[in-house]
């Protein structure tokens, strides 16, 4: 840690392996108050919402594992987002795995003492529902932009007779909520079979762009970035990362995998692509390890959570004069 800016490091692998130790966000110390980061990273171990294959519970867990891989610069945007921001592990929130109303009133009130301390939460998810109450208690009375890497819109009303909470809804009881502003919203690498073909109505009435896979592939990595950058604009923005939105070829350790999506290359590209976005937070979601034993959805899941990382930090670091 540096004491005069009050900046914390990655532990030295020089000097500390990465198999030792007690396992952190990018072997970062866990720091227990907000107020002292400029970028607190957390973790959601829940997954009440899934609607078929369990396990993103476990993902924050295997992703700090797999996270003492991460280095400490971006070797192609040269960012190194230890030296622009105060960054630290902040924890999990802690959930009732049995009480779904009880788990997202924690994630509320734990996320709405991240935002009154100042910091910007990176967080690990989860199932994509655990979005729905960071944005919640992230809300300051301005609805957010959102760029949403994923294979599914999750704008459906409800499932199962009439639940309205489920990794499904979240983007639709946010948009209800006014926590988003859809002409705001990007959807980014939506496929998959559907139960209607009137599933994205909802969607596309309030504004959203969604940007199917196959778009995605004609415009090329470049032109999806010009085109989020058109959407969301200058004003504070959320950034989810749902690890699905990957062919189920290189993640296939998730709830709800579909065939037919980005590579990790490509993913890289596109977020690196985000440079300069007005990033209020971010999450990584629906990494369960259960269903990859070999842990590469999660080091994935770990990949892409330092990527933003260096988009947040870079972020900070020009907010603050660091850049």
């Amino acid at each position: 840690m540096d004491q005069g800016q009050g900046f914390f490091e990655p532990l030295d692998v020089a000097v500390y392996p990465r198999f030792s130790g007690l396992p952190t966000f990018m072997r970062l110390p866990h720091v227990a108050d907000p107020a002292l980061l400029d970028i607190a990273l957390i973790g959601v171990p829940w997954d009440a919402g899934v609607t078929n294959r369990p396990g993103a519970r476990h993902g924050p867990r295997e992703i700090r594992n797999q996270s003492s891989l991460m280095r400490r610069v971006n070797h192609q945007t040269r960012v190194c987002p230890y030296e622009l921001a105060r960054i630290a592990d902040l924890g999990d929130v802690s959930v009732n795995p049995c009480d779904m109303d009880e788990t997202m009133d924690r994630v509320v009130d734990f996320y709405g003492a991240v935002r009154k301390a100042g910091a910007l939460p990176l967080s690990a998810g989860g199932d994509h529902m655990v979005t729905l109450p960071i944005l919640r208690g992230l809300f300051d009375g301005t609805p957010l932009g959102l760029v949403q890497f994923d294979a599914h819109s999750d704008t459906t009303d409800s499932y199962f007779g009439g639940t309205k909470l489920t990794h499904g809804t979240p983007f639709r009881r946010a948009i209800e909520e006014g926590l988003l502003d859809p002409k705001r919203m990007i959807q980014v690498g939506i496929r998959g079979s559907m139960f209607d073909l009137h599933d994205l109505d909802f969607a596309r009435d309030a504004g959203v762009r969604i940007l199917f896979i196959e778009e995605a592939f004609e415009l090329g990595t470049a032109g999806v970035v010009a085109e989020i950058r058109k959407v969301v604009g200058d004003a504070p923005c959320y950034l989810t990362f749902d690890i699905d939105c990957l062919d189920p070829a290189f993640a296939p350790g998730t709830g709800t995998p579909e065939v037919g999506g980005f590579t990790t290359a490509q993913a890289q590209q596109m977020l690196r692509g985000l440079r300069g976005l007005n990033l209020m937070g971010g999450d990584v979601v629906e990494v369960a390890p259960p269903f990859d034993p070999s842990g590469v959805t999660a080091l994935i899941g770990a990949t892409m959570m330092f990527e933003i990382l260096c988009l947040m930090a870079e972020a900070v670091g020009t907010r603050k004069g660091r850049v």
